[in-house]
């Protein structure tokens, strides 16, 4: 029987191990999709730390989409109005490296954009920062990390003086209560919450407090349900914090030993009573005491969050006032206890660590450090001041610059922007202004690939072999278990052959991934993220491992490590070893219900489905799970717009309009209304959620608001209705007219009416 090959699921940040088995066995039937064609099996890891064998729906069937609508060759076009020609790839690659050196000379490196995803794997990344950030000299790479989790990157960096989740899966089993804010761990994170949900059944002293406007299916298994208003998130931490000091219920020791600023982080609170809050959030004062005291009798507190508190306005104050609750209470560098990011993308904390935002440089440096840009320019072997010092620009800003001419290269890789991106309309104008977009993916059509000028077909999941880091530092091989179909390439060889056409041989030597990962490791040496101990050689032979894990390390520091959490000295990487309250006082949301847009929406994900349906819209019964989009309607709500389940709604804001299917149910709060973020153009009509949202940002993560905007909604049937009854006094006097008519006459009008 053949071995399987060891891989990680390519969707979510959770980073399940996958064991993927050929179509045909010996003594066994081929195994065959719903078509007849051949597929790929895949069944969970038993041996990965972090799903233990799990996996979900998505994990179970990603191979289905390994050969459904494929990418195989490059394709060229001259105008955005004519069709795609396939062509070699060595037309392809010197039309690109043509267009880079004609965008140098006349716009300079600024000229020149790339828009990544947490979909490359680490060596794709690495390869991508030094082409651009090094031998190109400009900051502008950033990736859908930006919509993602920038918001946890600044607050960590804020308060904890680095990136990087202090916390691991473990800490599911060992925490007595886990407050989820922001997140639907059952549907977007399944097999996190699968871990936490077993103990938590066993232990019923374990609490599970979840703060969502909806009654997800997170939120079905709480303790604690609170169904605060869209936005009111750091007045309920404040608010919850305000308690805490009220009863004395802090760790004293940890606050005046570890930390500082806690006078500033006080005199806000004063001012968070829990009537004023209680009103504020919604929720009673009964709620919130709950809450609160839960916080205080637990000794070890885990809080989880995602797309809920990051993709907001105030992304990073949110997720600072989550970690000061953290700092008050001494929940942090032990067992189950901390605060934890979940990524959304299964590489995105690989990203962050290889560079992969526009601020950022491998080994979680930052562009504006002159002793981290000189580290990296040494092992890029390039001269001092090749590196600009500025961060380049965020993914919202490439499309400002697009607007105004100021881009004469824009390079896509692996993410799906014209659906994705926020303020869709105005977007998809930005992609049709710029004068050269190259899309690299492995997939067409995507909605994306209508707005580009050269198609370059990516090597995806299952084709290449690399490293990606789950959202508890797990290091995973992704071995490629099958060769690349057509003339598909990896992400990072395609990067490394147009740095070698530019010039830059020296620096692009590389003939393998295991080369790549090798250089980019020895840049994290003595970093947060240090990696240098780890290779792909040794991935394979022992399995994943989690950082830090640095080359001097011992059999003896090996099992200390094992451990997995971050900050367990108490000491932090600040000037002086302190984490820092960061306080903050609620401004509410960037775009407000008012009067002529009375509700506020919210977007998210659904359990069968991933972001822009590139995979899981190909796969039949991930589909069947999902097979529409709709809009989710309190009954009250409902009841007052005078529609029901099953009927047509139009959902409108200041930048477009949606049709959607309504669905009538208590799960969300009155004033509040829910579409899935998945469908774009090319899976129904009239559905994509980003339409409606605005590209207001945080102003320190530069993560858009994707999570909010004013809305109105309309019935179909109602609006109608009312055209119907406008339209019937005129309909009355065109038959009073014929009645008055000869009957030959009236006969000949009714015919032609």
């Amino acid at each position: 029987m053949a071995d399987p090959t060891k891989t990680l699921c390519p969707y979510c940040g959770v980073g399940c191990g996958l064991e993927v088995l050929p179509p045909a066995l010996p003594k066994r039937p081929t195994h065959r999709d719903s078509a007849g064609n051949p597929t790929w099996q895949t069944r969970g890891d038993r041996a990965h730390p972090s799903s233990k064998g799990q996996v979900c729906v998505k994990g179970a069937t990603v191979a289905e989409s390994l050969d459904k609508d494929r990418l195989k060759y490059p394709m060229l076009r001259e105008s955005l109005d004519q069709p795609f020609r396939r062509v070699s790839w060595e037309e392809a690659l010197q039309t690109l490296v043509d267009r880079i050196q004609q965008v140098r000379q006349t716009l300079g490196p600024s000229g020149i954009c790339m828009y990544g995803s947490g979909q490359f794997q680490t060596e794709d990344y690495y390869v991508a920062q030094k082409l651009i950030k090094g031998c190109l000299g400009t900051n502008n790479f950033d990736a859908n990390s930006r919509l993602c989790m920038s918001s946890a990157v600044a607050g960590y960096s804020q308060a904890l003086g680095s990136d990087g989740p202090p916390c691991c899966y473990d800490d599911l089993e060992l925490t007595d209560c886990a407050f989820l804010i922001g997140t639907n761990t059952a549907e977007c994170h399944p097999i996190v919450f699968n871990r936490f949900k077993k103990y938590h059944k066993k232990n019923r002293n374990v609490k599970l407090v979840v703060v969502d406007p909806r009654r997800t299916e997170t939120a079905s298994f709480a303790d604690l349900h609170l169904a605060i208003r869209p936005g009111s998130d750091i007045t309920l931490l404040n608010g919850i914090a305000h308690l805490l000091l009220q009863w004395r219920q802090i760790d004293t020791e940890f606050i005046e030993e570890c930390t500082q600023g806690f006078a500033a982080y006080t005199e806000v609170l004063r001012h968070y009573h829990p009537d004023l809050v209680a009103e504020h959030c919604g929720i009673r004062v009964e709620e919130l005491e709950t809450a609160a005291r839960y916080w205080a009798d637990s000794k070890r507190v885990l809080s989880l969050w995602s797309m809920g508190l990051n993709q907001s306005s105030e992304g990073t104050a949110k997720v600072c006032s989550l970690i000061n609750l953290h700092l008050m209470t001494g929940n942090l560098g032990k067992p189950g206890a901390g605060p934890f990011s979940l990524t959304g993308q299964p590489n995105a904390m690989g990203g962050r660590e290889a560079g992969g935002l526009s601020h950022l440089l491998p080994g979680y440096r930052s562009v504006k450090d002159p002793t981290h840009r000189q580290a990296v320019e040494q092992v890029w072997q390039l001269p001092p001041g090749s590196i600009a010092a500025e961060p380049g620009l965020a993914a919202w800003e490439m499309m400002l610059a697009l607007e105004q001419g100021q881009v004469g290269l824009f390079w896509i890789a692996a993410t799906n922007p014209a659906v994705s991106m926020a303020d869709l309309e105005r977007t998809k104008a930005a992609l049709r202004n710029s004068p050269f977009t190259v899309y690299q993916d492995a997939y067409y059509p995507t909605e994306t690939a209508a707005f580009a000028h050269l198609l370059l077909p990516a090597a995806p999941w299952g084709e290449r072999t690399g490293v990606m880091t789950n959202s508890e530092r797990t290091v995973t091989l992704c071995s490629a278990f099958r060769p690349p179909i057509g003339e598909a390439r990896p992400d990072w060889a395609i990067f490394a052959e147009v740095g070698r056409r530019l010039g830059f041989e020296r620096q692009f030597e590389f003939t393998n991934a295991a080369e790549v990962y090798q250089e980019f490791v020895q840049l994290t040496r003595d970093r947060i993220c240090d990696m240098s101990g780890l290779s792909h050689q040794r991935l394979a032979q022992e399995g994943p491992i989690q950082w830090p894990c640095p080359v001097v390390e011992t059999p003896a520091t090996a099992a200390s490590k094992r451990d997995k959490r971050l900050y367990t000295d108490l000491r932090f990487p600040t000037p002086n070893g302190r984490a820092s309250f960061v306080p903050f006082y609620e401004k509410g949301l960037a775009e407000p219900p008012d009067p002529d847009y009375p509700f506020v929406l919210t977007t998210g994900r659904l359990y069968g489905h991933w972001h822009t349906l590139t995979r899981t819209g190909r796969i039949e019964k991930t589909r069947a799970l999902h097979p529409e989009p709709f809009l989710e309607v309190n009954p009250r709500d409902a009841q007052q717009l005078e529609m029901q389940s099953g009927e047509w709604a139009e959902v409108r804001s200041r930048r477009g309009q949606l049709r959607l299917k309504v669905l009538v149910t208590q799960n969300i709060r009155r004033g509040t209304v829910f579409v899935p973020m998945h469908w774009g153009s090319l899976w129904a009509e009239d559905a994509d959620c980003n339409r409606l949202t605005h590209p207001e940002r945080c102003p320190l993560s530069l993560q858009p608001e994707l999570k909010a905007c004013a809305v109105q909604v309309v019935s179909l049937a109602k609006q109608k209705h009312a055209q119907e009854k406008t339209a019937e006094p005129a309909d009355m006097a065109q038959t009073n007219s014929l009645l008055e008519s000869s009957p030959s006459t009236m006969l000949t009008e009714v015919l032609q009416h």
